[in-house]
């Protein structure tokens, strides 16, 4: 497959960060999910099998469109 993938940047700002990546197709699931503590960055890619990611803990996200915050768990 040559097709162009974003990537996505992430930086947990605190321990515990989850990052999940989610399944393309008609039942969407849990494929992969990692933990990241603070100050620990992860580099995602969309690609023929993740069509989601989801982050749960606070973490700066970089995309090609822009840069965000999430929020703290508690």
């Amino acid at each position: 497959m040559n097709q162009k993938n974003d990537f996505v940047v992430i930086k947990a700002i605190e321990d515990g960060v989850n990052v999940i990546g989610l399944t393309r197709g008609s039942d969407t699931r849990f494929h992969h999910s990692e933990k990241l503590d603070k100050g620990e960055v992860m580099i995602a890619q969309f690609t023929e099998h993740t069509s989601a990611i989801k982050i749960r803990g606070k973490a700066l996200i970089q995309t090609s469109i822009g840069e965000l915050e999430s929020e703290s768990r508690k």
